[in-house]
């Protein structure tokens, strides 16, 4: 007899209640929009700290047997960037690897909408990033034209476990949100150099957040999906607030997660547990995104691995464990000041 497990309350209507204070929790669902604009004391500040606060991105990533790729359209208030990458897993190699800065307020446009009406794309110097839900239903599309890498992926939520909407407080800035999507079926293709290479049978994943950050904001995050089984975790700025498991359609809270790997040896293999004892994997890297940046006003250090996680997943405390073998995903190191 295993105890029951604690299902999470479903997202509530909006981020900010009538009072004006954030609707702080861990939720199953997704707001319709994250909007800011009724926030009250103490989250509330000036106009002025809140443009120069306020960070929002969109992450997507797509995995198969053959390939991972990592899509991500990042606004920062006063400037903005976006990278797209493909990693192929049995050459360990990095075939393509996108990263370019745009125009405040131009290149780049992200909307509110998490999920239904989700829309952000990012056009600069003739490369182009398009994600979108396609009006009236559950499915998604991301289309990538930069360099020699094009992508066209479709996914859908349609038949997906729900995804995880957490809403809290940043130490040093303010309030934050993110959802994070469970595994979902891929198809399309994506090429690079005239090597084309299919995503059907693929899992794909989105993260959308979006927030007031400290000026320097740190984390360590680890994240892998199939179709019945997935996990999002983090450790830093946003403390557990987002640590979940996807299990057989089923939406987990986690504990805290731990994180031991040598920073200086990035490609070295990852401990990764948490502290509920309900998830405890090591990660075995393939290869690495890193990237380094000093704009002087902005530094941004930044290596997320790419490999597969194995060891053993819990429903519950005293639930039997689900041996996870080879899981396709990433983790991340990453600092900014910004």
């Amino acid at each position: 007899m295993t105890s029951a497990i604690a299902f999470l309350p479903a997202a509530p209507a909006s981020a900010v209640s009538a009072d004006g204070q954030a609707n702080v929790g861990q939720y199953a669902g997704s707001l319709a929009q994250i909007d800011w604009s009724g926030l009250a004391a103490p989250y509330r500040r000036s106009r002025f700290w809140q443009y120069f606060h306020h960070k929002r991105w969109q992450y997507v990533a797509l995995a198969t047997d053959e390939l991972f790729c990592g899509v991500a359209i990042v606004d920062v208030g006063w400037t903005n960037t976006a990278f797209a990458y493909l990693f192929e897993r049995h050459q360990r190699k990095m075939l393509a690897n996108f990263s370019q800065d745009g125009l405040p307020g131009l290149s780049a446009k992200l909307n509110a909408h998490p999920a239904s009406g989700a829309a952000s794309h990012f056009n600069f110097l003739g490369n182009t990033i398009r994600y979108q839900q396609l009006p009236g239903s559950q499915h998604y599309q991301l289309d990538v034209q930069c360099g020699t890498l094009s992508m066209h992926a479709s996914f859908s939520a349609q038949d997906a476990a729900p995804s995880l909407l957490a809403i809290g407080p940043v130490a040093g800035g303010s309030v934050h949100a993110t959802v994070k999507s469970s595994g979902m079926p891929l198809s399309g293709s994506v090429s690079v150099a005239g090597h084309r290479f299919d995503l059907a049978g693929g899992v794909a994943s989105f993260d959308h957040s979006n927030g007031f950050l400290a000026r320097e904001t740190a984390w360590r995050w680890a994240s892998a999906h199939s179709l019945d089984l997935g996990f999002n975790l983090q450790s830093g700025y946003f403390g557990n607030n987002e640590n979940c498991l996807w299990l057989d359609g089923r939406l987990i809270a986690l504990g805290a997660a731990q994180f031991d790997f040598d920073p200086t040896n990035i490609l070295a293999p990852w401990h990764i547990y948490t502290d509920d004892g309900l998830l405890d994997l090591q990660f075995q890297p393939e290869g690495c995104r890193s990237e380094n940046k000093n704009l002087l006003v902005a530094v941004s250090r930044y290596a997320q691995p790419v490999g597969t996680f194995s060891g053993w997943v819990k429903a519950s405390a005293d639930a039997p464990p689900r041996r996870v073998e080879r899981l396709v995903g990433v983790t991340e190191d990453h600092f900014s000041r910004w």
